[in-house]
């Protein structure tokens, strides 16, 4: 078939556009013709909560990327659209994660469909954003309309998405974030990263909003038993909320047990802060599914995760790591249990077992037979 996959790709940089190369990759590898639409202007510069929404890494090799969507230009969502309803792909994937993206995508959409022939299936990340905001469900439902079948990557999410369509939508798991490359010995990442290679450490991985709960794991940290025991935190992940109430933690707490990392971090420099680490921790307020959770799969490293949407779903309690509750006593209670309990060894056989289950052949063939139910 020829698709077409509309969402973020090089130079943008994060796990959307990490994800979007790695599923295109498997497309093509799988006989399709493959090939992406991304963002000449993904987000307005004031609106965006980081440092930069560009990549100085080189792009993925073998993938053909067009960057000409503009979110904000309606005559440009004309354009695009029009090109592809000309283009005429037998299918386009469009990933949809916020509801600002629902009038840009919407439109391109609606173009697309006027060619008759194109099938449309929407990964949808979320359907009610973490951080609410007023047009979220006008804007939702706009994008909506035009998508003929849906994937969601957790059952929160498809649950959110069944109380706005009745379209057909599947779940199916986030599969394996595959291309970080291999991990390294715990003394070479810790070379790398500067750290004594001889300490516990655990991992707090991902770019830094207050519904990803670090504020919880600091005070988790800074239970006395934590404390004691000589275990530290890795921080690593550019902050997209204000610092200031995370270092004021810090300090009323007098945490020496964090070390933090919080440039943002090159995928080629992943493997070191998962390769360091025994543990990783996804203290989440909220969520839906998380892709920190399939970067674990893919080191083999033992998670823990909070009760909260999808999160359970993907790590079995006692199998491949804990789900504790979503505050700081259950948190440290479950980082002293890893470590007390003895288990480590057998979290490492089950996650080799577990991780099988999220391949992206897999993933992919499910995606498009769900496309053409």
């Amino acid at each position: 078939m020829r698709i077409v996959i509309i969402g973020p790709a090089h130079p943008l940089r994060g796990g959307l556009a990490t994800y979007d190369q790695r599923l295109t990759q498997e497309l093509n590898m799988q006989g399709h013709q493959a090939e992406i639409y991304s963002f000449s202007l993904q987000y307005p510069s004031f609106l965006f909560p980081g440092t930069s929404q560009y990549t100085d890494e080189p792009a993925p090799q073998g993938i053909t990327i067009h960057t000409v969507i503009n979110s904000v230009n309606p005559l440009n969502w004309l354009s695009v659209g029009n090109k592809l309803r000309k283009l005429k792909p037998d299918l386009i994937i469009v990933r949809y994660w916020l509801p600002f993206m629902g009038p840009c995508l919407g439109t391109i959409l609606r173009q697309v469909k006027k060619n008759k022939h194109t099938r449309i299936l929407a990964i949808t990340d979320n359907v009610i954003p973490h951080e609410k905001r007023p047009g979220d469900v006008p804007f939702t439902k706009y994008f909506l309309k035009p998508v003929d079948t849906f994937v969601t990557m957790s059952e929160k999410v498809k649950a959110d998405l069944q109380g706005m369509t009745t379209k057909p939508a599947t779940f199916l798991s986030h599969p394996l974030y595959d291309n970080f490359g291999e991990p390294v010995s715990k003394q070479m990442a810790c070379a790398k990263l500067g750290l004594a290679n001889d300490e516990r450490y655990i991992l707090f991985f991902g770019f830094i909003r207050k519904y990803k709960g670090l504020d919880t794991l600091l005070e988790a940290m800074a239970d006395e038993r934590i404390k004691q025991s000589g275990i530290k935190v890795i921080v690593a992940g550019e902050f997209y909320d204000d610092r200031k109430p995370y270092d004021e933690l810090i300090e009323k707490h007098q945490l020496n047990n964090v070390k933090l990392f919080t440039d943002f971090i090159p995928d080629s420099e992943v493997r070191y802060y998962f390769s360091a680490a025994d543990l990783v921790v996804q203290p989440y307020k909220n969520a839906t599914q998380s892709g920190i959770t399939q970067v674990a799969y893919h080191f083999e490293k033992p998670m823990i995760v909070t009760n909260v949407g999808g999160l359970p779903e993907l790590v079995p309690h006692g199998k491949v790591g804990y789900v504790a509750e979503p505050d700081a006593a259950s948190i440290a209670s479950a980082i002293l249990s890893f470590y007390n309990d003895g288990i480590p060894e057998r979290f490492k056989e089950n996650l080799q077992i577990e991780k099988k289950k999220y391949s992206w052949a897999t993933f992919t063939q499910k995606l498009l037979a769900s496309a053409f139910k």
